[in-house]
Order: C-alpha cells, then sequence, then structure tokens
C-alpha cells in the first residue's frame, strides 16, 4: 500500500515521482501497470489510472521579437519591466564578439547595470552548472540575460531556477528518474534570451540541458517556468558562427522538427494528468505544434545546406535562425524521442572525439551531431507508426511518393535522412565513426533507458523494458555506419 503525504500539491507531485523511481514497472512520464499498484493511490498522487489517455494539450512559448538588430532593444525591455541589476551569462567564444558587445552597450544605455559570467562550457556538465548556480546566488540579480547558444541559455535558465530555491538540492528539479522532478511552484526572475547559433530553439522552451557526469549521460530540466520572458532572435547575432557550428547547431533543429512531427499523439499519451501543474512540457504531437514543426523542417531542408556551404547567404542564415526558432515553439510542446534519448548517452560516454570546428579545449560530439547520427535508423524503426506522416516528411527532402507503400514508409524517410546527411558533408556516418563499438551497445542503451521524458514520446516503443533494450540495441547496432 503507497503512503501518501500530506496533501499539498509539492510534496504529492514529489512523492509520486520518487515513488515511481523505486517501481521499475512505472515510470513518472509513462505509467505501465503494476500488478500491486493501488489505482486510488496513484489517482491521489495526482494522476488518472495508469492507461487513462490525455485528453488535453496546451501550448507554452516566450514572447519572440525577431529582426535584425533587435538585439539593441534589450536595454530598454529591461528598463521597461523596473529593472536596475541584470546577470549576463554568456561564454568566452562570444564575450568578445558583436553579439555580446551590443547587448552590453544596449544595458548601459538605459544605465542597467550588470555583471557578466562568461564561464559557461558548450555542452555543459554539471560541474559547470553548480559553478553558475553558485555564482548566480551570490549576484542575486533582479533579472538575468543569456547571449550565446544552447548551452549559455540553458545554464542561465538552471542558475536562475536554483538561484530562486536557494536551499534545493541539485537533483531536486532535474527530470525523473534521474532526479526528482520537483515541480516549480514559483515565478522565477525575468530571463530574456538572445541567441547566437540557429539550432537549439531554447529561446523559446521551458527545457534546460546538461551532462551529468556521474551517470555518463545528458539530463535536464523541463518546466514551463523555465521558459524565457522574451527571446531576441536577431539574424546579425549568427553571422559569425563557424560552418561546423552552423551544420551541427541545424542538425538538431531538422531532429526537432521530424521528432515532434513523428512523436505519439498527445492524445495517446498516459497517464492523464488530474492537475494541470503535472501535465509535462513535452505532451507528444498536436495540431497547433504540427503546423510549426512541419514549417521548420521545410525550411531547415531548404536553407541548412545554403547556410553550411555558403558563409555570405544572408537569406538562408536569417531562414534557419527561424526555423529553429519554429521548431522550439514544437518541440518544446509536443516533444522530441528516439534521436534525442539515444544522443544523451552517446555524448556523455565520448570516448575522446572531437568535431571539428569547436574551439574547445575538451574531447565534444555536439549535440546536433549526436541526434543526426542515429536518426536514419530511428525514423526506419518508427516508420510503421503512422506512414503518412513519415512519407510527408520525406516528401519535403524531394522524395516522390505517390507510389509509395505505407509499410516502406520508414525506409523511404530513413534513406531521405541519410541522403541529406551525407549531401552536407563532414558528418560522422555512424556512431562507429564517433569511437563506438559494438561492445559499447549495452552500455549505450542503459544510458538511454532513463530518459524517460522523451521515450515516452516515442513511437512504436510503448513495451516492457526488455523488448525496449533489444529495440534500442538494433537501432544502435544499425547506426554503427550508414
Amino acid at each position: 500500500m503507497l503512503t501518501i503525504p500530506a496533501p499539498t500539491l509539492r510534496s504529492r507531485a514529489t512523492s509520486l515521482l520518487r515513488t515511481l523511481q523505486n517501481q521499475s514497472s512505472i515510470c513518472p512520464c509513462h505509467a505501465c501497470t503494476h500488478p500491486t499498484a493501488s489505482l486510488s493511490a496513484v489517482r491521489q498522487l495526482g494522476f488518472a489510472a495508469p492507461m487513462e489517455k490525455e485528453y488535453a494539450f496546451e501550448m507554452a512559448a516566450s514572447n519572440i521579437r525577431y529582426g535584425n538588430g533587435v538585439t539593441r532593444e534589450v536595454g530598454m525591455d529591461f528598463k521597461n519591466l523596473g529593472v536596475k541589476k541584470v546577470a549576463v551569462f554568456t561564454d568566452n567564444n562570444i564575450l568578445n564578439l558583436a553579439p555580446m558587445k551590443n547587448a552590453i552597450a544596449a544595458l548601459e544605455s538605459e544605465g542597467i547595470q550588470y555583471e557578466i559570467y562568461s564561464k559557461v562550457r558548450v555542452e555543459p556538465k554539471d560541474p559547470a552548472v553548480k559553478d553558475a548556480i553558485a555564482w548566480a546566488k551570490r549576484v542575486a540579480p533582479e533579472a538575468y540575460l543569456a547571449v550565446g547558444g544552447g548551452s549559455v541559455m540553458d545554464t542561465c535558465k538552471i542558475a536562475s531556477l536554483y538561484e530562486a530555491y536557494p536551499d534545493a538540492e541539485f537533483l531536486e528539479f532535474v527530470n525523473a528518474p534521474i532526479g526528482n522532478g520537483r515541480p516549480v511552484d514559483k515565478k522565477l526572475k525575468p530571463l530574456i534570451a538572445v541567441p547566437t547559433t540557429a539550432g537549439t530553439g531554447s529561446e523559446t522552451t521551458g527545457t534546460a540541458i546538461f551532462d551529468l557526469v556521474s551517470h555518463k549521460a545528458k539530463t535536464g530540466i523541463a518546466h514551463r517556468a523555465l521558459k524565457p520572458l522574451l527571446g531576441i532572435v536577431d539574424p546579425l547575432n549568427t553571422r559569425s558562427m563557424p560552418s561546423q557550428v552552423k551544420s551541427s547547431s541545424g542538425l538538431d533543429v531538422l531532429c526537432h522538427s521530424l521528432e515532434s512531427w513523428t512523436a505519439i499523439p498527445y492524445s495517446e499519451r498516459v497517464p492523464r494528468p488530474t492537475n494541470p501543474i503535472l501535465r509535462p512540457a513535452y505532451q507528444g504531437a498536436n495540431p497547433i505544434s504540427d503546423i510549426f514543426s512541419f514549417e521548420a523542417l521545410k525550411l531547415t531542408v531548404k536553407y541548412l545546406p545554403r547556410s553550411v556551404h555558403n558563409p555570405d547567404d544572408a537569406e538562408a542564415q536569417e531562414k534557419m535562425l527561424l526555423a529553429a526558432t519554429l521548431a522550439g515553439v514544437g518541440f518544446g510542446n509536443a516533444g522530441v524521442h528516439l534521436c534525442h534519448g539515444l544522443s544523451y548517452p552517446i555524448s556523455g560516454m565520448n570516448k575522446g572525439y572531437k568535431h571539428a570546428g569547436y574551439e574547445v579545449d575538451h574531447p565534444i560530439i555536439p549535440h546536433g551531431v549526436s541526434v543526426a547520427v542515429t536518426a536514419p535508423q530511428v525514423f526506419r524503426f518508427t516508420g510503421s507508426t503512422n506512414p503518412d506522416r513519415h512519407l510527408a516528411a520525406a516528401e519535403v527532402f524531394g522524395v516522390d511518393i505517390s507510389n509509395a507503400k505505407a509499410e516502406s514508409a520508414g525506409e523511404i524517410l530513413g534513406d531521405a535522412v541519410a541522403e541529406f546527411l551525407v549531401k552536407l558533408g563532414d558528418q560522422p556516418r555512424g556512431i562507429s565513426h564517433l569511437g563506438f563499438t559494438r561492445e559499447d551497445i549495452p552500455a549505450l542503451v542503459e544510458g538511454t533507458l532513463p530518459q524517460a521524458r522523451v521515450l515516452m514520446l516515442a513511437p512504436n516503443f510503448q513495451k516492457d523494458d526488455d523488448q525496449k533494450r533489444e529495440d534500442l540495441a538494433r537501432i544502435l547496432e544499425r547506426s554503427l555506419t550508414y
């Protein structure tokens, strides 16, 4: 019999997540019936019966301001909010470049005081994130400004969260089952995000990702309260991106759009929450996210090759930044699935690979590279669940689907993605090119299984753990090379 704590929203939600961690048959994002689980107890913890499906979805995204040169307005934004002191997050690569200089000039022109944290690590690990949290607690700003790529924006989000909860343990808000998955129950300080890469879409979402060293995998925090108040989407800020960064960032957009487009429908997700605060940010494909995700896919397929191969193609740079933002709105509410779930241990278990074009002093598999490397095989695996969607996506890549058979949808889309990656160039053609062998596959599988937040949305994957292991191993085996 489950023990129910005092019926406060916070304690009920936290207790649910902790209870589920101790029962391998039930996970906080996709509950499977356990023979000893009490349905009434599950309901008391804030969810409907484990197999009662969702009936609603909701959309949440940051306010977005798009246009060449809009970075210069950020000082006025903080002044309009009545903010006098801002914590500015960036990294050492961006610190002395035009996006940061323009943002600081905008603050100074309005008399906004600021302190700069420039130690953000590209693809941050938890020690670097904890350092940023400690700095934010010391500075105690009235608001936050993030100028950089996804790593900068995500680190800033997490620092803001834990500055608001100074006594919280680090894993308190981290996604279950790795962390406690505690809901955020207070309003955070204003955060304005200024992306300098066309990739993560983090300026639109309540998601923040980092590498948890002890687990050798990426994890993160996902809650609507983390989304920035405003995303300043200024195409001028992506002009300084090296070609390889454009490529890997754009591949993240590609997978955001494809995965959210092919995720399970929101109405198929279980369990259905009885309190809306427990509804996850990643909810499954829905009619509104579909619009954003599919348009982002079309823009990416058209403009990413141009952006990578011609650094002077201003139109392509602008369209890719727009695609990243559109995909952020799409996946930020629909979610992603297997490409991202597999990418976390691929990045976290890096055996020494360092991707060209990244000026860092450590091995790195960029996030976009790690998600794209299994994409051809992932969509071959998911194709049978919704052939129409997979064929519609394949058509965006230029495939003639007029005589395509439904049972071939996965193969058709998988082949189209593989061809796109090859033509884009300079991409590892399988995980073996990242240094992994067949002997690494069991560890990669075990590193993927805890990613319940995204795996719950994977088509053709709602099975017992043994079958999931077999499916993941097969995908990885076939992703050794393509």
